[in-house]
C-alpha cells in the first residue's frame, strides 16, 4: 500500500502543474476538432473547380450506368421472346402482331415489313432494328431486289422523258399522256382512266380527285396539264323504270341511298322530276348534280 501511494502522493505545485497540463490537452483537442469540421472556405456550386468536379461525377455516373444496361446482341426480329421484346421497348399489342403474323407461316426479311405487320412507330423503328439480322441469303435477296426497283425507276424516269402528249383533253388522254405528269405512275394512270370509264367520262375537273389513292396535290398537277375540252356525252335512264339492281349500277348511288330512292318512288308512285330526289331524307346533297349527270324523271 505504501509502495503505491508514494507515485500518487503530489505536491500542490505539482499538482497544478498536471492540471494545466490536462487543459492544455483539451484545448489541443478542441482545435484539432474544429479544424477537421471546417477545413476551410467552400467555394460556391458555381464556381469552375465544383462545375469540373460534378462533371467527372455525372461521367463516371454514366459509365457505371452503361456497364449495369444488359447488352443488347444482333438477332433474328422472326423469333423474338416477349421478354426481349419489353426490352426493346415493344407493345404487347406490337408483338402479338408478329406472333400472329408468323403463326400463319410467313416471315418478315426486313425492317420495313417488320413495321407493317407490327405497327411500330418510326422512331422506335429506328432505334430497335440496328439490332436486327436476318440471314444472308435474306440480305443478299433483299440486295438484289433494291437493285431491281432502282432499275425500275431509272427505266420509268428515262420513259416519262420520251413520252410526247397526244392531247390534254381530260377525257381523251391515254395511260401514257397521264405519266407525262412528273409523279403520275404507271398504275395511277391505269386507275385513273379506269375510274373515267367508270363514270363515262369526266363531267367535272373535281371528279378526278375521287380516283383512288390520288394525292390532292398531285390531282393540282394533272389538272394545270389536263382540262375537260370535250364533255361526256351520258345517255340517262328512267329513274322510274329501273329495278334495284339497275339502280345500283348508277354511279355514286350506293346499297342505302339505292333503298332510299326506290321507297320514295313507291311512296309518290312515281317522280316527276329528278329534282325530288332531294326531298328524300339524308339524302347527299353534295352528289346530287354528279347523279343527276346519269338519271332523268319520265
Amino acid at each position: 500500500m505504501n509502495l503505491f501511494k508514494s507515485h500518487f502522493w503530489y505536491e500542490k505545485s505539482q499538482r497544478n502543474g498536471i492540471l494545466f497540463l490536462l487543459l492544455l490537452i483539451l484545448f489541443v483537442q478542441l482545435v484539432s476538432y474544429q479544424i477537421d469540421r471546417y477545413p476551410g472556405e467552400i467555394p460556391p456550386s458555381d464556381s469552375p473547380e465544383i462545375i469540373a468536379f460534378q462533371k467527372k461525377i455525372d461521367s463516371v455516373k454514366a459509365m457505371e450506368s452503361a456497364l449495369r444496361k444488359p447488352k443488347i446482341f444482333p438477332f433474328n426480329p422472326n423469333y423474338i421472346s416477349d421478354a426481349k421484346a419489353a426490352q426493346l421497348g415493344i407493345s404487347v399489342a406490337e408483338i402479338d402482331r408478329l406472333f400472329t403474323f408468323r403463326r400463319s407461316g410467313k416471315f418478315v426479311n426486313s425492317k420495313k415489313e417488320f413495321q407493317q405487320v407490327t405497327k411500330v412507330s418510326d422512331s422506335l423503328l429506328e432505334t430497335i432494328s440496328i439490332y436486327f439480322k436476318f440471314p444472308d441469303w435474306v440480305v443478299n435477296r433483299n440486295r438484289q431486289d433494291q437493285k431491281k426497283r432502282r432499275g425500275v425507276v431509272e427505266h420509268n424516269r428515262a420513259t416519262k422523258h420520251s413520252i410526247e402528249l397526244t392531247t390534254t383533253d381530260l377525257n381523251a388522254a391515254t395511260v401514257l399522256d397521264f405519266q407525262f405528269v412528273s409523279g403520275v405512275s404507271a398504275s395511277l394512270a391505269e386507275r385513273i382512266v379506269r375510274y373515267r370509264s367508270k363514270l363515262e367520262g369526266f363531267s367535272f375537273e373535281s371528279q378526278l380527285d375521287e380516283v383512288y389513292k390520288i394525292d390532292a396535290k398531285l390531282t393540282q398537277k394533272i389538272l394545270k396539264t389536263f382540262q375537260i375540252i370535250h364533255k361526256p356525252n351520258i345517255q340517262k335512264v328512267n329513274v322510274n323504270s329501273l329495278n334495284f339492281k339497275e339502280l345500283l349500277r348508277i354511279p355514286y348511288v350506293d346499297y342505302e341511298l339505292c333503298k332510299k330512292i326506290l321507297n320514295y318512288r313507291d311512296e309518290v308512285a312515281e317522280l316527276q322530276s329528278i329534282v325530288e330526289l332531294k326531298n328524300i331524307k339524308d339524302f347527299p346533297l353534295e352528289k346530287y348534280d354528279r347523279i343527276a349527270l346519269y338519271l332523268t324523271a319520265e
